[in-house]
């Protein structure tokens, strides 16, 4: 049985739900994003996307380039009403789903030809499914492996269907730049640039002691890429690797107590998330982004789980001192990662127990009137 592997990929989609939700919008350049100085761009329609706008631009740098487009904030609870909606699309044509993230996912349909006329069949119903369903465009990729069906997804957006056969695999991928490999990026080109490396191709051809010195110990995983080789199985539930918070200030902030109090927020933010989700870790990361765009981030791993808020505040301020913070702060963000099964299951003092309580009853409030029902005296 040959294994046939596809990737779907919304349109723009936060934009594009904007520019569904609002005909006015329709054929406009629609920015999606934080509407305050500060902000940065979620998402953006292709029509935005001519004016060189795109994700992660700060909205002041997107407002230079497209003055007079259109500027949403994002609403991610219709975001998430929709992507329900499709992933239920996708399950009904396949058990194996492995969701990437609010717009993307793949899935396994290796055999499933002998309910359709073909795999590719299968593809062309999902964009149709979709489309009648939600009245968005998605992009698919169909090919042998993981690696190849989202390069392929990628290739004819917005509303395209590319597929990557099995004997041809290779050669479909060898004249396109080495950049198309995720993970290889302008360091890495340059590198290769030294050896003449520039197409896909070579790298499938390079000699192994030459890739070593680009990518040591993961030269191998590289040159497989190159050869159109992934043997990664879809997998249809995982441990997140980290969950967190982070969030982007109006104002700097210039002193210690600024600091810790917007970490106490995010502590809090970042505890009602791993616990409702029934997950502990044992890493704590901060990250501390400063006014001319510099990021540190800092790491401690603790010998019992992090759920409780406190015991996250605590490492995340732990984690702080000895930062300058004089030449202002432009973001802090608090991530857990290193996650298990199970809120705080290594906890047994009495005092644990009573932070235990406390937090679950704080988030059973949460969960019942909103995340902003309760919050810290000193917040």
């Amino acid at each position: 049985m040959l294994r046939w592997i596809m990737h779907v990929d919304m349109d723009a989609f936060f934009a594009s739900i904007e520019q569904l939700d609002n005909p006015a919008l329709r054929g406009k350049p629609v920015i999606v994003g934080g509407q305050s100085c500060r902000g940065v761009v979620s998402t953006c329609s292709y029509e935005a996307r001519r004016y060189g706008v795109h994700s992660a631009m700060s909205m002041a740098e997107a407002r230079k380039l497209c003055p007079h487009g259109e500027y949403v904030p994002v609403r991610m609870r219709r975001y998430q009403e929709v992507s329900r909606k499709i992933m239920t699309i996708f399950h009904d044509f396949t058990p194996l789903v492995e969701q990437l993230s609010i717009d993307e996912a793949f899935l396994d349909v290796s055999g499933m030809e002998k309910l359709y006329s073909s795999t590719e069949e299968i593809g062309w119903l999902i964009k149709k499914r979709i489309a009648a369903e939600t009245g968005l465009t998605a992009s698919v990729g169909l090919a042998p492996n993981k690696f190849l069906a989202k390069m392929a997804s990628d290739m004819h957006k917005p509303d395209g269907f590319t597929v990557i056969k099995h004997a041809t695999a290779a050669e479909f991928i060898a004249d396109l730049p080495v950049t198309k490999i995720f993970g290889i990026g302008k360091m890495a080109e340059k590198a290769l640039l030294q050896y003449g490396i520039v197409k896909i191709g070579q790298l499938a051809d390079a000699d192994n002691d030459v890739l070593k010195k680009v990518f040591g110990k993961n030269a191998e995983s590289v040159q497989h890429l190159a050869q159109g080789i992934d043997q990664r199985p879809v997998v249809t539930e995982s441990v997140p690797k980290s969950i967190g918070r982070e969030t982007t200030f109006t104002k700097d902030l210039f002193t210690e107590d600024d600091c810790r109090r917007e970490l106490l927020k995010l502590s809090g933010q970042t505890g009602f998330r791993l616990r409702g989700k029934g997950y502990s870790g044992h890493t704590l990361t901060l990250k501390v982004k400063f006014t001319d765009f510099r990021t540190c981030t800092r790491s401690i791993t603790s010998e019992t789980d992090i759920c409780c808020d406190e015991e996250i505040y605590a490492l995340a301020v732990r984690l702080l001192k000895g930062i300058d913070l004089s030449k202002g702060v432009r973001l802090l963000g608090v991530t857990v990662s290193n996650l298990l099964d199970g809120a705080g299951g290594t906890l047994g003092f009495e005092e644990d127990k009573r932070k235990r309580q406390r937090n679950e009853a704080v988030d059973a409030l949460k969960k019942r009137f909103g995340e902003n029902i309760i919050k810290r005296g000193s917040i």
